[in-house]
C-alpha cells in the first residue's frame, strides 16, 4: 500500500515536471515500455475531438455494458474528484488503488520527467490491465497525435468534431488541428469522424494510412423530431443498419449517432432493446447536466454545462432556442485563453440577465473583463467575486418560470456542484436532452 494519500499524491504529481503540458510520446513511452504496458483491454476505443467527448465516452461505455461487458472509462478533466477520471463498469476507482497505480509509475519513472496527465494515463493503463476488462474507453486530452493516450492502438478511432481550441498547441486552422486529432488513427483500422464537414488533413491522413472512414452524412446519419429520432449506419463488413423510433435523450443526438457507429464496428450483438436501454442510461455530470434547486420555498430549474469554446456554445445556443422560457439568467466564468468574443456572440441573444464571476485559477479571467463585454453587446450584467455568490444572486432574482443557466467553464460548473453539495435543500438532478 502506497504510503501517501491520493491527495498527497495529486500534490506530487502537479511538482513533477516544469510544465504542465510538455506534448510528446517518447517520455511517456519509455515509462509505459519499464512497466510492462501492453494493452488495456481486447477492444480498445479511443476518442478526441474539440467538444463532445465525455458524452460520446459515456455512450459508448453504456453501450458495451449493456452487452454485459466489462468496460474501463478514462475521462479528463474532473469536476469534484480526481476519482471521476478513472472508472471501471460505471464505478469510480477508490483511493487506495488509484495511490497503488502512482507508486507503481513512480517506481518504473526511475528519473523519467511525466507531467500530471502523462502520471495519470499510465496509472489509469496499469489499473486497466489488471482489471480484466472486455474494454476501455480512452479519452484523448488534447490533440491526438502526441498526447499520452496515444500510447495505445485504438480497434476504433473516433474524432467527434474539428473545432478551433487550444490554437497554441493543436494550430490556429481546422486543417491543422484535424491533422494533430487524426493521429490517433491506425492503419488498416477503422475511424469514425462525427464531423459534417471533416478537414481535408484529416481525409488526406485515412487515405494514407489505409483507414477504414466512416463518415457522418455519408456512413451514418441521424434525423430527429419533435418525439424521437431515427440512425442509419453501416457494420464492419459494410452491411446497412437502422433503428427507427428511438426515445429522445438527456444527452447531445449527434453523440449518441457517433457511439451507436463506433458499436456498430466492434463485431458485438445488434439487439436494439438493449442499445435503446444502453443509451438511455448514460449520464455525464456537467454537461447539460439539469438540477433542481430548492430556494427560499421555491424549485428553481439550474441547467450546468462545460461549454468553454464557440463551438460547444453555438451547439448549447441551439438546444436552448428550442426550450423557451420567460427568462434565463446566466452564471458565466471564463478562462483567458478562451475565445470570449466566439462564446458571446452566439449566447448573449439567449440570456436575459448575466452575473459574472472569475473562476478559481490563475488563468481566470477577471469578471471585470466579461463584465465590460458584455456591456458592449448591449447585455444586462451584474459583477461578483465568486461563483458560488453570482449564483446565489441569480437564485434570488429567478422567478418559478426562469431557468437558472450555468456555464463556461469546469471550473464554474466544479464550483456550482460544490455549492449544491454543500446546501442540504439541493435536491434532484437529470441531464437535459
Amino acid at each position: 500500500m502506497s504510503a501517501r494519500s491520493l491527495p498527497d499524491w495529486l500534490s506530487y504529481l502537479e511538482q513533477l515536471h516544469p510544465a504542465a503540458i510538455d506534448m510528446g510520446l517518447d517520455r511517456v513511452r519509455e515509462v509505459a515500455a519499464r512497466l510492462g504496458l501492453t494493452r488495456p483491454a481486447p477492444r480498445v476505443v479511443t476518442v478526441t475531438g474539440t467538444n463532445g467527448k465525455g458524452s460520446t465516452c459515456a455512450f459508448i461505455a453504456s453501450l458495451l455494458r449493456g452487452q454485459g461487458l466489462k468496460v474501463g472509462v478514462y475521462g479528463s478533466p474532473h469536476l469534484l474528484h480526481y476519482n471521476e477520471r478513472v472508472r471501471i463498469d460505471d464505478s469510480e476507482v477508490d483511493d487506495v488503488a488509484l495511490c497503488e497505480a502512482f507508486e507503481a509509475v513512480e517506481s518504473a519513472r526511475n528519473g523519467t520527467s511525466l507531467t500530471y496527465f502523462e502520471m495519470g494515463t499510465l496509472a489509469a493503463l496499469w489499473l486497466f490491465e489488471r482489471a480484466n476488462l472486455d474494454a476501455a474507453v480512452l479519452e484523448v486530452g488534447l490533440g491526438g497525435r502526441l498526447d499520452a493516450v496515444n500510447l495505445v492502438d485504438a480497434d476504433v478511432a473516433v474524432v467527434t468534431n474539428v473545432g478551433l481550441d487550444h490554437a497554441e498547441w493543436l494550430g490556429d486552422s481546422r486543417e491543422s488541428v484535424g491533422f494533430e486529432k487524426s493521429g490517433i488513427f491506425r492503419s488498416a483500422k477503422p475511424a469514425i469522424c462525427g464531423d459534417l464537414d471533416p478537414p481535408v488533413s484529416l481525409l488526406s491522413q485515412a487515405e494514407s494510412l489505409g483507414v477504414p472512414l466512416c463518415l457522418r452524412g455519408r456512413d451514418y446519419d441521424l434525423a430527429s423530431g419533435s418525439a424521437n429520432w431515427h440512425w442509419r449506419g453501416v457494420n464492419a463488413v459494410g452491411d446497412q443498419l437502422e433503428l427507427h423510433d428511438l426515445p429522445l435523450l438527456q444527452l447531445p443526438l449527434e453523440n449518441a449517432a457517433l457511439a451507436l457507429q463506433t458499436y456498430a464496428l466492434l463485431n458485438l450483438p445488434w439487439q436494439p432493446e438493449f442499445l435503446v436501454r444502453a443509451l438511455l442510461q448514460a449520464r455525464i455530470a456537467g454537461r447539460f447536466d439539469r438540477r433542481m434547486v430548492h430556494w427560499e420555498g421555491r424549485t428553481l430549474s439550474l441547467l450546468l454545462d462545460v461549454g468553454h469554446n464557440p463551438h460547444a456554445a453555438s451547439y448549447l445556443a441551439g438546444y436552448l432556442a428550442q426550450q423557451p422560457r420567460l427568462r434565463r439568467l446566466a452564471v458565466f466564468g471564463l478562462l483567458a485563453d478562451k475565445d470570449l468574443d466566439g462564446i458571446l456572440e452566439v449566447m448573449v441573444p439567449h440570456v436575459s440577465e448575466w452575473a459574472v464571476a472569475p473562476l478559481d485559477s490563475p488563468r481566470s479571467r477577471s469578471a471585470t473583463e466579461l463584465r465590460a463585454a458584455l456591456l458592449e453587446r448591449k447585455a444586462t450584467v451584474y459583477e461578483y467575486p465568486t461563483v458560488a455568490q453570482a449564483l446565489e444572486a441569480q437564485c434570488r432574482r429567478a422567478e418559478d418560470q426562469d431557468e437558472i443557466l450555468l456555464f463556461g467553464s469546469f471550473y464554474c460548473v466544479a464550483d456550482a456542484l460544490k455549492w449544491l453539495t454543500q446546501r442540504t435543500e439541493g435536491t434532484g438532478h437529470g441531464t437535459a436532452g
